[in-house]
């Protein structure tokens, strides 16, 4: 069987991964960027996650390279806290969770890649741009001398100079990304992408350790809030969002960059005890910013032999810290069901789905709604000074997300592992 994956970020390399480790070794990996780089900024990877990439023998590296989270905390805009909770193993996990660097995480994917499966597994450069299965061709390109292919799939590949070679394989695996030129191909009348209006600003900064040293904080409320957790020694990843007017600009664009003191102005008395928000972000040496993009719940993730994963199959806002743990699970999940239906590649897709597309949709939406009206309902009360009714909606709301992301403790260390036994 081969495989091909369109996306070399942390889907599609935990992808590959995960096959690998089920037992495939014909894999291609088709990245559009030039190099393999560390960009990026911060990721949260909650217990989940972590299970599933410490399970791919990655354990000890998330280990050197991450701070592992152990409280989360809500404080309202004057700094007073609202409610924390324990993470990770503290919370009674079998599995930390890490706060991490985006782009020493997907460095670490890939080089656990290419020393199992060789340098040649990945190809830089290099776009799916179409492909076709059967007699129906899916990229609008005409092609007289195509043949038919009931049981495969042909992906048109394209380098940063337009030179196209075909590359033939049994399945397609699509996680090239928010703006997936796959998904694009399968749902071409989907539209844009959808926005609620909030800008994002990210950056990171060299910033003494706050509160606990491994504290993630969300401070705020439904009109302006910040984000911050540390990622590496005296290292800090904050995240600021709040709603701007008009035109909110490219969506899914993540790579503006712009003025740390300028993002610094709309905090410029968020100055507490035990964090200097401020002065943390305008020490920033560059800032990003992007407008909080999804789409809709997706009805089909599976078209014949091309299915979907990651954000091109639920592009999510980046609140609860799963984005990339929904792509981990998407990518373990697909394996696990490859391996379990032996030579019926397409029993073992529409059991992938079945699997992971309730829980991923589910999860678009919640993250809709803690972006929205759970904010709202707990500023409120914060502004009436109900904090401890305030604390109640916020675990109410915790716990209830963590079931519907795949993560509450007792499920989690019970769930039986998504690890093949190779014989």
């Amino acid at each position: 069987m081969k495989t091909l994956i369109a996306g070399g970020g942390i889907g599609g390399l935990t992808t590959a991964l995960s096959l690998h480790a089920a037992g495939q070794t014909d894999l291609q990996v088709f990245e559009a960027a030039a190099e393999i780089r560390q960009l990026g900024v911060g990721v949260n990877l909650p217990p989940h996650a972590v299970r599933e990439l410490t399970e791919l023998g990655l354990g000890d590296e998330l280990a050197r390279i991450g701070i592992p989270t152990s409280e989360l905390a809500y404080y309202d805009r004057r700094g007073k806290l609202i409610w924390a909770e324990t993470r990770g193993l503290a919370a009674g996990y079998r599995w930390p969770q890490y706060s991490i660097h985006r782009g020493r995480l997907q460095q670490v994917l890939y080089e656990a890649l290419t020393q199992r499966l060789g340098e040649g597994s990945v190809k830089t450069s290099r776009r799916v741009t179409g492909f076709e299965q059967g007699v129906v061709p899916h990229d609008g390109v005409r092609d007289e001398a195509r043949n038919g292919l009931p049981d495969g799939v042909r992906a048109r590949v394209s380098d940063r100079d337009g030179h196209s070679q075909v590359h033939q394989g049994d399945l397609l695996v699509a996680a090239d990304g928010i703006r997936s030129a796959a998904r694009a191909i399968v749902y071409p009348d989907q539209g844009p992408l959808a926005t609620n209006g909030w800008m994002m600003y990210r950056g990171t900064t060299q910033h003494a350790p706050f509160l606990s040293g491994t504290s993630m904080v969300i401070i705020g409320d439904e009109h302006l809030r910040v984000v911050v957790y540390p990622i590496g020694p005296d290292v800090i990843n904050w995240l600021l969002v709040r709603p701007v007017p008009g035109e909110a600009g490219e969506l899914g664009n993540w790579n503006r960059e712009l003025d740390p003191r300028q993002v610094a102005t709309h905090v410029h008395d968020w100055t507490f005890d035990w964090l200097d928000v401020p002065a943390m972000i305008a020490g920033s040496q560059m800032a990003w910013e992007y407008p909080m993009a999804d789409f809709d719940p997706l009805p089909r993730w599976v078209f014949g032999r091309v299915a979907l994963l990651g954000d091109a199959a639920h592009a999510m806002y980046p609140f609860g810290s799963n984005g990339a743990s929904q792509a981990i699970l998407d990518a373990r999940v697909l394996a696990w069901s490859l391996a379990t239906h032996p030579g019926n590649i397409d029993e073992a897709l529409a059991a992938y789905e079945a699997e992971r597309r309730p829980v991923a949709s589910s999860v678009q939406l919640a993250n809709r709604r803690q972006a929205g009206d759970v904010m709202a309902r707990i500023s409120a009360l914060v502004r009436q000074d109900a904090h401890g009714a305030a604390k109640e909606e916020l675990k109410a709301v915790e716990a209830q997300y963590k079931k519907l992301a795949g993560f509450d403790a007792e499920t989690l260390n019970q769930r039986p592992s998504w690890s093949v036994v190779r014989t």
